[in-house]
This record gives C-alpha cells, structure tokens and sequence, in this order.
C-alpha cells in the first residue's frame, strides 16, 4: 500500500481530465502522474529512499501535489510545513524529524534556506516555469515503493518552538481510509469541483482536498489564500460543487456583498473549529445550501466524525463517528458516561494516527488501549449524536489556524523585560478566537514593542494582537499560572 498509488490509478483512467488548476494553470492527471514521477526520480538521484524525511514548505499551488506524490513514491515521509513559519520553527521541526530536504517555494526561499542551516536538510527551490524543465530533464521513478499499510506516510508538527516539537506520524493506511472515507461520504465523482480554500500543508486540506479528489478522479482549484470575494469569484468561474472550510470562511462569505444564491454548492463541509448556529441557518435561508459539521484532529488523520445531509443532519452537532470508527465520552477515571454527561472524547479505529514521533511517553499518554485521548470534552444525546462541548483547554483556534499558547509564552519570556506570561484565547466576531496576552514585567517595555518583538519570532497568525500588563499573575499551590483566574485590565 502506498498513497501514491490513488494517483497512479487515478491517471491510467482518467489521464487527460484536469485534477489540480490555478487560474489558468492547469495539471491533469496523466501530467501529475509524469511529474510526481520525475520528482521521484530527482529525489533517488539524490539517495532518498524509504523512511528518509523530506520536508515540503509549499503554499497552496499545483506543484504542491507533484513534491507531494513524489515523496510518498519512493516511500520516503512527508513533512508538511506552513509557508509562513519563521526561520527558528522551521529549524525546530526539521532537527526533530532528521529531515534530509526541505523543498520550499521560491519566495520563502530566504527563510527557509536560514531555518535549515545547521541542520541535516538540504534545500531545493521550487520556482514555476524553471521547475516543470528541471523535472523533464530527469529520468522518471516508473515504480511506486511498495509499503506497508502501518509505514509512515506524513509527519504533522502540532506544536512550535518550545521544547521538543511534537510530530504525529500518520501512515499510508490512515490517510488513505480517511481520504476514501470523504470521498464515498460527500459522494465526489469526477464531475465535481472541490474549492481548495484549505491550506494544503494541513491535515484538514491534504486529506479531504486533496487526496480525496484524487481518489474519486474529481478536480481541485486551488486558492492561494482565502479572501471571500476571491473565493466567490472561483466558486462561479470553475462551477465548484465541494466548499470545505472552516467557520471564518463561512463568516467571510456571509459578510460579503457579492454573495448571493449558492445553490450550486452541492456540498459544504466545515470543521477546524464549532461553527456557530447562526452561521450555518443564514446559508440555508440566503443562499439555499446546507452546512455539513464534522469533527476530527490531525491525530485522527482528520476526520473522526461528521454530520450527514438531509434528514440525518442534526445543526450543533458533530454527528457521529464515520465509518469503522469508534467514539465515545468518559469521565476522568475512563468509564463511559451516561448520555448527556459530559465529558472526555476519544476516538477508536483505523483513523488514529501510529504515534508521535520519537516520542513514546506522549503516545502512551495519548492512546490508551487503542482509544486516542482527544482532551477535548463532549456528550452525546439519546439519539448517538456528538456535541463538542469545550475545545482543548489551552489550544487557541485563530482563523482555523491552531496556535498553542505555551509556544508564544516562551517567546515573551525571551524578553529580558517580560517576568510571567499568560497566554489564551478570547472570543472574536469574525476569527472566532483572537489572541490575548497578559504580562508582568520586570523593567518596562511598550505593548508595542512586546508585540513586535513576538511578531518577528513566529508565524504572523499567531503573535497576540491584545496585550495588557500586570503586576502578578494568579499561581495555584504548585506553581501554575492559573489564566481563568486572570482579571484583564484593557489590552492594548
């Protein structure tokens, strides 16, 4: 088994049909098929083979899928980075897996060729035009490695910086199963066109976007970066019939004046994050469509559980779980609860991710039994439908982008002037979250000048836009900052 495989069967059927486009860039089948090939074949030349790590740092462009196929084609282990990482998270997530290349977009060139130094990685560039000639003058890799359905496939870092970055190691059979599972649920066929709104270097994107279109033999357009009236414009242009999204792309879309009646939306999908009631009743009543709610995390390759359409659809909820897959709430000594309590979600099946990454004490704490321990709580209601109650306790959802608090704490704690720092997330109308900083200080230093020097250490989504100072922090007897405990002054 390997995931390279859906593309190579894919292009013997449908060779000349059109699977990935841009604009006016367009690859098809049979020419990602070629192209994956040659990358393969680049990559050999260059003595990577099985298990070996490549890191790709690719914003959401055709040639994103040809590195990507070309990876998993010689059984080497992708290693999606998020293009606006900064030179000190990449060289983080690089040292943890051992990566052996980084290939990166031309424009991100600079930091990238920064994060890697010092490192195993070396760095290839890929530039349009002068990328598609370096490829034809190499021989193409025909065969695809053959792997076993437990063999890692991807490597997802879910946290920054601090300490030691923690990489979820996804295999050929999870990623596969839950790309088939997408596909045979929202029904795609080649006649369909999915909105690639959702970045592709997350499990989000790469799962339902990407690899479930090329399992159903439907197309993908892509968008660089979501802006609702650029979105409304490509749903139009390219008679998009799939929109996957998270909750601040609804909200964008509902806010804009161009948006009209989008009926032709066969299905919509949204995840990352809860969407609001109201949200998903104004799409039903302005625009004539329904809003599918699932759930998942990228330890769950993503999807976990999902709403259905029509009658089997219950607005609130997640749903229930996708097929072969288990889930359940429990209480803190691991009993399941009673219907309507709240409680722990986990998660059963062949969805859950191998483990992290070098990291067997965390995979112990994390899967328990073969149960993986969501940390989010739930219920769930007589009928088996799921309710997410409570995101993780600290994780802040910004955007559908996750940012973890501790990662931007131990940024402001770099700070010579900052002596305690508290983290969070608070409620925002359009990005769902923003984040909130809250400081005691040692010497002065300006809310500006804090914030810029956060800014400049990590990717522009996750630097607190609110910040206020104090002059101590609530500790619990053992030393933790207790944030519910905080009273915020005004933030600046």
């Amino acid at each position: 088994m390997n995931l390279a495989d859906r593309l190579h069967t894919a292009a013997q059927r449908l060779g000349g049909r059109a699977v990935l486009t841009l604009d006016e860039a367009e690859l098809t089948y049979g020419a990602l098929e070629e192209l994956s090939a040659r990358l393969a074949g680049l990559l050999r030349a260059r003595g990577i083979g099985a298990g070996d790590r490549v890191a790709i740092m690719l914003p959401n462009v055709p040639e994103f899928g040809v590195v990507y196929y070309g990876v998993l084609r010689v059984g080497a282990v992708v290693v999606p980075l998020d293009p606006l990482l900064k030179r000190r998270e990449i060289a983080a997530y690089l040292g943890d897996c051992g990566a052996r290349l980084l290939i990166a977009w031309h424009a991100f060139a600079e930091t990238a060729e920064a994060g890697s130094t010092g490192t195993k990685a070396d760095c290839f560039f890929v530039v349009p035009g002068e990328f598609r000639r370096l490829l034809r003058g190499v021989a193409a890799e025909r065969e695809v490695a053959s792997m076993a359905a437990d063999d890692t496939a991807v490597i997802h870092y879910t946290s920054g910086t601090t300490g030691r970055p923690k990489g979820i190691e996804l295999t050929h059979a999870n990623l596969g199963g839950n790309a088939a599972t997408v596909a045979r649920m929202h029904a795609l066929g080649v006649d369909d066109v999915v909105l690639g709104a959702l970045p592709l270097h997350h499990t989000f994107g790469q799962t339902c976007s990407l690899n479930a279109t090329v399992h159903a033999g439907a197309r993908l357009t892509l968008l660089r970066r979501f802006e609702a009236g650029r979105a409304l414009e490509v749903i139009r242009r390219d008679g998009v019939t799939v929109f996957q999204g998270v909750p601040t792309m609804y909200i964008a879309l509902l806010d804009h004046p161009g948006a009209s009646d989008m009926s032709m939306l066969r299905v919509c999908a949204s995840g990352g994050a809860a969407l609001p009631l109201d949200v998903l009743r104004a799409y039903e009543t302005r625009f004539g469509c329904e809003i599918i709610e699932g759930y998942g995390l990228s330890e769950t390759s993503p999807v976990a559980a999902t709403n259905r359409g029509g009658h089997h659809r219950r607005p609130g909820s997640i749903g229930w779980p996708i097929r072969d897959v288990e889930m359940k709430i429990v209480s803190e000594d691991g009993q399941e609860t009673p219907r309507g309590e709240i409680g722990e979600i986990v998660v059963r099946g062949p969805n859950v991710m191998k483990g992290y990454w070098n990291d067997p004490e965390a995979t112990a704490e994390a899967v328990r039994d073969g149960w993986f321990h969501t940390g989010d709580l739930g219920r769930v209601d007589e009928d088996g439908y799921f309710f997410l109650v409570d995101r993780r306790r600290d994780v802040i959802i910004r955007g559908g982008y996750t940012v973890y608090p501790r990662e931007v704490e131990e940024v402001l704690y770099e700070h010579p002037a900052v002596r305690q720092a508290a983290v969070f997330g608070v409620p925002h109308p359009e990005l769902g979250e923003e984040i909130e900083a809250v400081v005691s200080l040692r010497a002065p230093v300006t809310c500006e000048d804090l914030r810029d020097f956060v800014r400049e250490r990590v990717a522009a989504y996750k630097y607190p836009r609110r910040l206020s100072f104090v002059d101590e922090l609530p500790m619990s007897p053992t030393g933790k900052i207790l944030k519910r405990a905080l009273t915020r002054p005004a933030a600046g």
